[in-house]
This record gives C-alpha cells, structure tokens and sequence, in this order.
C-alpha cells in the first residue's frame, strides 16, 4: 500500500509518500518522497489556492498512491487563521478527490499517538519518530514534511490494525 500524506498549512503544505510491503519478518515501511508546497505571502487567496492544487494534484499522478491521508481540523482561537487552513484542506481534497483517491481523515491526537505513543508529543518527538519508523539517517525537514510523514503512517498503522481485526 502507497500513502500520500498532507500536512496542510497557509504557508507550507507538507506531502510525504510511504509505501509499506509485507515480507517474511513481517511488514516495513518505506519512505518515498516528502516535501513542501511553498506557498508566497504575497500572492493573492486564490493563486495560493490553485497552486496547492496543481502542486499536489502533479505529485497524486506522480506517485500514484492508493490513498490519501490528511490531518482532520482542530479547533483554533484565530477563526481566519481556522477558515485559511479550511481553504487549503479543501483544495487538497479536492486534488485527492479529482485523481479517484479516498481521503482518510486523522485528529492531530490520534496521528502523535500513533507515531510517538503519546498524542501531546512535541513536533521534534515526532520528527525523531517519522525518522526511526522510517529508517531515515536524520529527521525530515520541515517539519511540515515530516508531518505529512507522520499521517501517511498513522493510516498505515490504522489499516493494518483493520486488517487484523477482520482477519
């Protein structure tokens, strides 16, 4: 199974792409890709908007996942701040949605949880973590990428958790 994980963000949109294959020992994860979409300050809403889009959208038919897994909203004191980050999350929907793929949706609680163990884990925890699931010689940066990272594996550890339970 490929993941294409989205770290969504009105500045940095992070992706990360992890595969996991089953072998004798049992399964392991693969890292891929991982980046950011570096959004300009200046530009206007709706250019930020469609880049998201077509950045994303180019990477989707890239990499050719066979699911997209994407960080649920949380609740912010700053409601333009909020409905900022619903536009980009939208768009990014949108671009899973466009390619065929479905969208799995995961609280920020539920992610740290399942990477680090603890779901009020520092961004550096879990930048350590994406870094040792994936066997990588040092952490991801950005951290946005790592991010992203981190939800493509918490998916994989929920559909293999479903696996078992219906096996």
């Amino acid at each position: 199974m490929r993941v294409f994980g989205i770290d969504c963000g009105t500045e940095l949109t992070g992706y990360g792409v992890v595969e996991v294959s089953n072998e004798a020992r049992g399964s392991r994860l693969r890292p891929m890709c991982a980046g950011v979409v570096r959004l300009n300050k200046r530009d206007r809403t709706p250019n930020r908007l469609l880049q998201v889009y077509v950045e994303l959208s180019d990477l989707l038919q890239l990499w050719q996942p066979q699911v997209v897994a994407i960080e649920d909203v949380f609740f912010s004191a700053n409601a333009k701040s909020a409905l900022k980050l619903g536009q980009v999350r939208g768009v990014a929907m949108l671009a899973a949605a466009r390619a065929g793929l479905p969208v799995a949706e995961y609280a920020p609680l539920t992610i740290k949880s399942s990477v680090v163990g603890y779901g009020l884990a520092a961004k550096e925890q879990v930048q350590f973590m994406v870094a040792r699931l994936l066997d990588l010689d040092e952490v991801p940066k950005p951290a946005d990428a790592a991010d992203a990272l981190a939800i493509a594996i918490c998916h994989i550890h929920h559909a293999q958790t479903a696996e078992q339970m219906f096996r």
